[in-house]
């Protein structure tokens, strides 16, 4: 909803060209990035390629050394105290009291928000987080899982149009990712924005768009399969014993762009599809290897970007 003080627009984040630099390292470059209203956005890299800081110059928390954007509608540069009113940010780092209860926890949050309801906001977190059971449970001893739901009610205390996670399911069971995500979708159902930076391929796909940031330049970005497809990586999964002798083998051969072993079997991917094809038939010659093509999935993809990341920018971050 437009009011006077809070501009409409179709995006909740749209950036432009923001670099910023460290001392003599450069780590965003030239960053362009759009996020829709209602939209779960995925924004991957390994550690330390600008994920963090990219995030933190799109709401305004940090100044760009230059480029532009909007967040919710205001002005990355000049209205960051606006944004901060309408965002809520969940960091890598629990930060809450562990020698609290989780409504204390959630009451001393909504104290710093000046929330005028304070504790119809704490009920209604609690509740809508599954956390009304455990309220007065103490935070320190609630496992990785419940932490993560905490932070998240902690972040929604405000009514946020907008959420940044930064890598929010890191070191958190299966179970209690997959809840996370569920929860993530019902949010953005309501018309919540979600920017996420996650390591985890199966989050990845789950997210309506996503990006791939490695030594500051974003890569990529798009819709899983736009993404995927944008490489023209052709994947064969070769089955067999010694698999890794077979990648070292492969790694030279034309047609060979990477050679990855996922478990019991060893990916061979490429651009020149004949080439390929080629490589992997002679390699299983006479051999006891089976060999398949198979869809191209995000990680192949992904393995593909930072090695040729490394090769591009690797002196510059």
């Amino acid at each position: 909803m437009s009011t006077p003080d809070h501009p409409a627009g179709d995006y909740a984040i749209d950036v432009r060209n923001l670099n910023k630099h460290f001392g003599s390292k450069h780590v965003v470059n030239d960053v362009s990035l759009r996020v829709g209203r209602g939209e779960i956005f995925g924004f991957l890299g390994p550690n330390g390629s600008g994920k963090t800081t990219s995030i933190r110059l799109m709401c305004g928390l940090l100044t760009p050394d230059s480029g532009s954007g909007t967040c919710l509608g205001y002005d990355i540069l000049r209205e960051s105290a606006q944004i901060k009113r309408h965002v809520g940010y969940m960091t890598q780092r629990f930060s809450y009291w562990e020698d609290l209860t989780i409504r204390e926890n959630l009451d001393f949050v909504a104290r710093i928000y000046q929330m005028p309801n304070r504790r119809e906001a704490v009920d209604r977190a609690l509740e809508s987080l599954g956390l009304a059971s455990r309220a007065s449970q103490l935070t320190g001893a609630l496992s990785g899982g419940w932490k993560q739901r905490l932070a998240l009610a902690a972040c929604m205390l405000h009514e946020p149009e907008l959420l940044l996670l930064d890598e929010p399911t890191a070191g958190v069971d299966p179970t209690a990712r997959r809840d996370f995500w569920e929860e993530l979708h019902r949010l953005a159902a309501q018309g919540i924005s979600v920017l996420v930076s996650t390591h985890y391929m199966d989050e990845a796909e789950r997210c309506h768009k996503l990006a791939y940031i490695a030594y500051g330049k974003l890569l990529t970005q798009g819709t899983a399969a736009e993404v995927i497809a944008e490489q023209d990586l052709e994947t064969w999964a070769i089955h067999g014993e010694r698999l890794t002798a077979l990648a070292a083998q492969l790694r030279n051969a034309p047609g060979i762009d990477q050679t990855v072993v996922f478990g019991s079997a060893l990916h061979a991917s490429g651009r020149d599809h004949a080439a390929l094809a080629t490589a992997v038939a002679r390699a299983v010659e006479g051999q006891p290897l089976r060999a398949e093509r198979i869809d191209t999935g995000l990680e192949d993809v992904f393995i593909y970007l930072m090695s040729h990341a490394q090769d591009n920018y690797g002196a510059t971050s």
